[in-house]
This record gives C-alpha cells, sequence and structure tokens, in this order.
C-alpha cells in the first residue's frame, strides 16, 4: 500500500509538492529537535533559543500548505480516485506537526529551567529515552525516504521497552514520592522532559505505522 500511495504522489506535480513538503517538514522537526537537546545540555543563549523556538511556525505553514495542496489534488481530478491515499497524507502530517509541538515545550524547558538537563548526569532511563527518539528521528526518515518496511516494522517492535515503559517509570515514580532529582524545579523538569520524550516517539511511531498497517489502524499495532 506504502509503494502504491507514494508512487501516486510523486507522479502529480501538486500531490508530489504536497509529498515533498511532509518530508521537509519531519526534517525541519528533528533539526530542531537536535538543536533543543543541545541547548537543553548548554542551559544558555536565550535570545538564539526563541528565535529556534520561533521555526515552529514553518512546521505549521507547511501543514496547512500541504491541506491544500491535497484539497486541491482531489477538487481537479476527474477519474476516480482512493480518498484514502490523501488521508494518510493527511494523518501524517498531523503527527509531524505534534512533533514540533513537542519539540517546543523541549525549547521551553531549556529557556525557563535555570540549570542544564544532561541526560545520562541525571537518570539512565532517561538518556536511554532521549538517545531512542534520536536514533527514531533517523530510522523514520530513512523508512520513508526508501519505503522500506522492514525498517518501520522495526520501529513497531521495542517501543513498550526503549520507551513507554521508561517513560511512564520516570513519572509514575516521581509522582508517588519515590524518585526526586535533588529540586522540585529540576524533578518537575525531568518529568515533563521524559514525557515530552514518549510523545514524540509515538509519533513518530504512527507514522511509521503508515508503511506497514492499513489506514485503519495506523498509529497502532
Amino acid at each position: 500500500m506504502w509503494k502504491e500511495l507514494t508512487n501516486i504522489w510523486r507522479a502529480n506535480d501538486l500531490s508530489k509538492q504536497a509529498w515533498d513538503q511532509s518530508c521537509e517538514m519531519l526534517e525541519l522537526s528533528k533539526n530542531i529537535f537536535s538543536q533543543a537537546i543541545i541547548y537543553l545540555r548548554e542551559a544558555h543563549n536565550i535570545e538564539t533559543l526563541k528565535k529556534l523556538k520561533k521555526r515552529d511556525k514553518e512546521i505549521n505553514e507547511f501543514q496547512q500548505e500541504v491541506r491544500r495542496k491535497v484539497l486541491t489534488h482531489y477538487s481537479v481530478q476527474s477519474e476516480k480516485v482512493d480518498i484514502a491515499n490523501g488521508l494518510i497524507l493527511i494523518n501524517m502530517v498531523v503527527d509531524i506537526e505534534r512533533i514540533g509541538d513537542y519539540c517546543k515545550n523541549i525549547l521551553d524547558l531549556a529557556i525557563n529551567h535555570p540549570t542544564q538537563i544532561i541526560s545520562e548526569e541525571i537518570s539512565e532511563d532517561l538518556s536511554t529515552i532521549e538517545n531512542e527518539v534520536q536514533l527514531r528521528f533517523d530510522k523514520t526518515l530513512e523508512a520513508i525516504n526508501t519505503q522500506d518496511t522492514n525498517i518501520a516494522q522495526a520501529m513497531k517492535e521495542g517501543y513498550h521497552e526503549q520507551l513507554t515503559g521508561k517513560s511512564d517509570k520516570i513519572v509514575n515514580s516521581v509522582l508517588s514520592g519515590k524518585l526526586d532529582f535533588g529540586s522540585p524545579s529540576k524533578t518537575a523538569a525531568v518529568t515533563l522532559y521524559a514525557r515530552y520524550l514518549k510523545r514524540i516517539g509515538a509519533h513518530l511511531k504512527n507514522i511509521t505505522t503508515t508503511l506497514v498497517n492499513p489506514f485503519d489502524s495506523i498509529g497502532y499495532k
């Protein structure tokens, strides 16, 4: 289904533009995420952070533009078309937009938290989650660009163990009073960071499921 979809989107000018813009959106989200981690670790240069945060508007504009192109594409088609193809692309764009929002949330942590957040110095679980999300950005882009269903399937597997389970462990341990990170401010920041990473990972998983799941099961096992 995915190869058929990408062939359709690449065959038509408007749909090709929509497809290319979607891939650009995901690449931009990855770049913002990578920069957010750097600034979270360095805890300085607030003005640069604020400028980077504004780039989220580019993702929002991309999303609106893709919607317009998909709508126009189907409006001008004279022959019978498969609406599911457009819905899949729109679905993917929504996930990319949500990733951008969570990357912006991480930038807010870097702006407002007074000290560094260096995952490997704080929690082994947090470091694992952070590294897993970085890997999943790379693998998701590779899977989308190469239409590699094996990569997509691998991204479905291990998701709970490496991401949701570890994130929930941190959050639940803080909520129950079993875990803190030295100060209320840092504990709150780490808890939020663990949750933001989990949500980014979830939306990346949703995107990869478009390669291996039927439309009604996108985002699910």
